[in-house]
């Protein structure tokens, strides 16, 4: 039996607030931008940014784009500077920043593959804002295609790609732009574009009143990424960690995965009880900080399959174990 196909629906405002009601439920919906169609979720709910990770078949946990009303939004979930500010003139818009997370940010660590920055954008799509407005959350939203595939522009294109994986298709006819947005860095002291896209990095510098450092073009260190389009450091723990064990030595605390754990007199966090490797994903980061703690001395890690988000789980832990 063939797969029951996507529900695609022309966005009007029913199905807007039926969309809305599916994101705050924790499920997943496609969405237009000007730059491309986006696979949307709740970016405050672990399990539904996991099951963005999963519909996408993301090797990595890679940070995602989070889309926002506007920028007071925006304000409430990163930390801006003059720079910021300046730029936020271009909203909405095809830019995106890369800003230092804030204090009381409730955006999933997932979202943000456990770095301390996030990318943030305010769309320019009567649908997206409609959207964002109905549903009053940021939304993870990576293009809505399969990872490695071509980004999409039209419903048909979702739909083709990700099918029933998606629980909602908001059709808004062909994307205006059709190019992913300009990604820039200000998380540092010099602003680096990470990624070209329709604003110029010469629009940009003219705003902030200094030049951009072109870091589209670098070599990727096959590490984590700061954004969609550059390869950076990945968050590690400040403990070593040591993979497949069946038990945690003296001084370690344990990231248990399912349902045989060993007993044991130091800490243990359990990624999943049932081993379900979606809840697992949307608790690997928040588990690892919380296992990173003073009186630590390393952290032993149960093994997880190999499979699905298992191998996405998988490379992010040898990635911090190597670092």
């Amino acid at each position: 039996m063939s797969p029951a196909p996507p529900r695609v629906l022309s966005a009007d405002g029913p199905a807007i607030a039926e969309a809305a009601a599916l994101l705050r439920q924790g499920r997943l919906v496609a969405f237009p931008t000007e730059t491309v169609y986006g696979l949307c979720a709740d970016a405050t709910n672990d399990r539904a940014v996991a099951a963005v990770f999963a519909a996408k078949g993301r090797p990595r946990f890679n940070p995602l784009i989070l889309h926002v009303a506007d920028a007071a939004q925006a304000r409430r979930l990163v930390r801006f500077d003059a720079r910021a500010e300046a730029l936020a003139g271009l909203w909405p818009g095809p830019l995106t920043l890369v800003l230092a997370r804030g204090a009381d940010c409730p955006v999933s660590r997932l979202a943000s593959a456990g770095l301390d920055t996030l990318a943030v954008r305010v769309p320019d799509h009567a649908i997206a804002r409609a959207l964002l407005e109905a549903c009053a959350c940021p939304i993870a939203a990576p293009s809505a295609n399969p990872s490695g595939r071509t980004s999409p522009t039209t419903a048909a294109h979702v739909a083709n790609g990700l099918g029933a994986r998606v629980d909602l298709i908001l059709d808004g006819g062909p994307c205006r732009v059709g190019l992913e947005s300009t990604v820039l860095d200000l998380s540092g002291p010099r602003a680096r574009l990470l990624r070209s896209g329709a604003v110029a990095a010469e629009d940009v510098a003219r705003r902030i009143g200094e030049p951009v450092a072109d870091a589209s073009r670098e070599t990727p260190d096959d590490d984590e990424r700061l954004s969609p389009g550059m390869s950076r450091r990945h968050y590690a723990p400040t403990v070593p960690l040591r993979l497949n064990a069946t038990d945690a030595k003296s001084g370690e605390a344990l990231l248990a995965f399912g349902g045989e754990v060993p007993k044991l007199a130091g800490p243990v966090r359990n990624l999943s009880p049932t081993g379900d490797l979606v809840e697992a994903a949307a608790n690997l980061f928040a588990m690892l900080h919380e296992l990173d703690a003073p009186g630590t001395a390393a952290i032993a890690v149960m093994p997880i399959p190999e499979e699905g988000l298992g191998r996405a789980i998988n490379d992010r832990l040898r990635r911090a174990m190597a670092r």
